[in-house]
């Protein structure tokens, strides 16, 4: 699908061949050689791409892990070796028909594959500096964050309603796709939305102002709306497969904390609902580490109502309490300025200082503040 347009980066076409048609309209031969086209091409990527990139499971079964087991491992949502790897023994065991001599096994081989052990702070230093930032389309913002939101990382942006949260979603969900000189990922974005705030038009607005072609930005972002806390769950394990398949550099979560917030209410379930963030937010971070994608979420706050409040210049803190704190690498706090203007502050990140930056919603997007 990349001859018609040459000038398109790399990566970032999709392959529609066989992705919008029922799969029933193919004969099986067909499919199945769809298929190993499919992996044929993956095999191409692989190859060029051995500096990085994530290795698909099917490259276990060179390593005496029969072909059933990989695919018990694909239907329980581990679609390359990295996920393997990084996953507790307990939850290969979870799967039906894998004992543990067999997960142990699985995790041998997995480790040969995917380097495990340390290495020195100097090979740790360089791999750094290769990390991808993804422009914000604001200068002041960029250079708040050194270049950018960070790839392979999860960023958390909370702030009250109209702070601008939802708006840098899509302005990200647009600069991901750009070359990597301009700022950009060069690949497609995931955009998981939970309050129903996703907008198209707006996609297309900063696109414009990008010169970019509206209807491919659009073919390069796939959109899904989460229903409740499992579904959201349950549409990881749907991106994970996505993105073993093709390069994305992006995965949006509008809102991690919406649903949980209302599917378990009040003190009595607090408990379960911290667990159940905690999975999540731990899946996320996988899908960090394992396809090198920057995440963002964004989050809700609550107002402390209780007597300490009166002391505090803000007494609206983020919710999800300390799993939410620990798992996120870097915080923004996003609040009103004047008029159009919002500012930016980190809030916790290991390496940035905290300072603050100011930005502009636009109509086309985030911009720089104007004086």
């Amino acid at each position: 699908g990349q001859a018609e347009n040459p000038d398109r980066p790399a990566g970032t076409s999709f392959d529609r061949s066989h992705r919008d048609l029922p799969d029933r309209v193919f004969s099986p031969s067909f499919s199945s050689f769809a298929a190993s086209m499919q992996q044929e091409h993956a095999q191409e990527l692989a190859n060029e791409e051995d500096i990085g990139g994530p290795a698909l499971i099917s490259k276990l079964e060179a390593h005496g892990i029969s072909n059933a087991d990989c695919k018990k491992l694909q239907e329980a949502g581990f679609f390359t070796v990295e996920a393997v790897a990084y996953a507790p023994k307990k939850a290969l065991m979870n799967i039906k028909g894998i004992s543990e001599q067999k997960a142990e096994k699985i995790l041998q081989e997995a480790a040969k594959i995917v380097p495990m052990g340390f290495t020195t702070a100097s090979e740790f230093h360089v791999r750094r500096s290769e990390i991808i930032h993804l422009t914000t389309g604001s200068q002041e913002l960029d250079k708040l964050l050194r270049g950018g939101f960070e790839t392979g990382s999860i960023t958390e942006m909370f702030g009250e309603f109209r702070t601008g949260k939802t708006q840098l979603c899509h302005q990200l969900a647009v600069t991901c796709q750009l070359p990597i000189d301009q700022g950009g990922g060069e690949g497609k974005c995931l955009y998981i939305d939970t309050e129903g705030t996703f907008r198209p038009e707006r996609l297309l607005a900063v696109a414009e102002r990008y010169g970019l072609s509206g209807q491919d930005v659009l073919d390069n972002v796939a959109y899904a709306r989460a229903y409740n806390s499992d579904h959201q769950m349950a549409l990881l394990v749907q991106a994970s497969a996505m993105m073993s398949e093709s390069r994305y550099a992006l995965l949006i979560v509008d809102s991690a904390t919406a649903l949980f917030r209302t599917d378990y209410s009040g003190r009595g379930e607090l408990a379960p609902r911290q667990v159940a963030l905690g999975q999540f937010l731990r899946m996320l971070l996988r899908l960090a580490d394992e396809f090198g994608v920057a995440v963002v979420v964004t989050n809700q706050v609550v107002a402390q109502v209780d007597g300490g409040a009166m002391f505090q210049a803000d007494p609206k803190k983020p919710i999800g309490g300390n799993i939410m704190a620990h798992a996120s690498t870097t915080r923004l706090s996003l609040r009103k300025g004047r008029g159009e203007t919002r500012i930016c502050k980190i809030y916790d990140s290991p390496c940035l200082p905290e300072e603050e930056a100011v930005f502009a919603i636009n109509p086309d997007g985030i911009g720089d503040a104007k004086e």
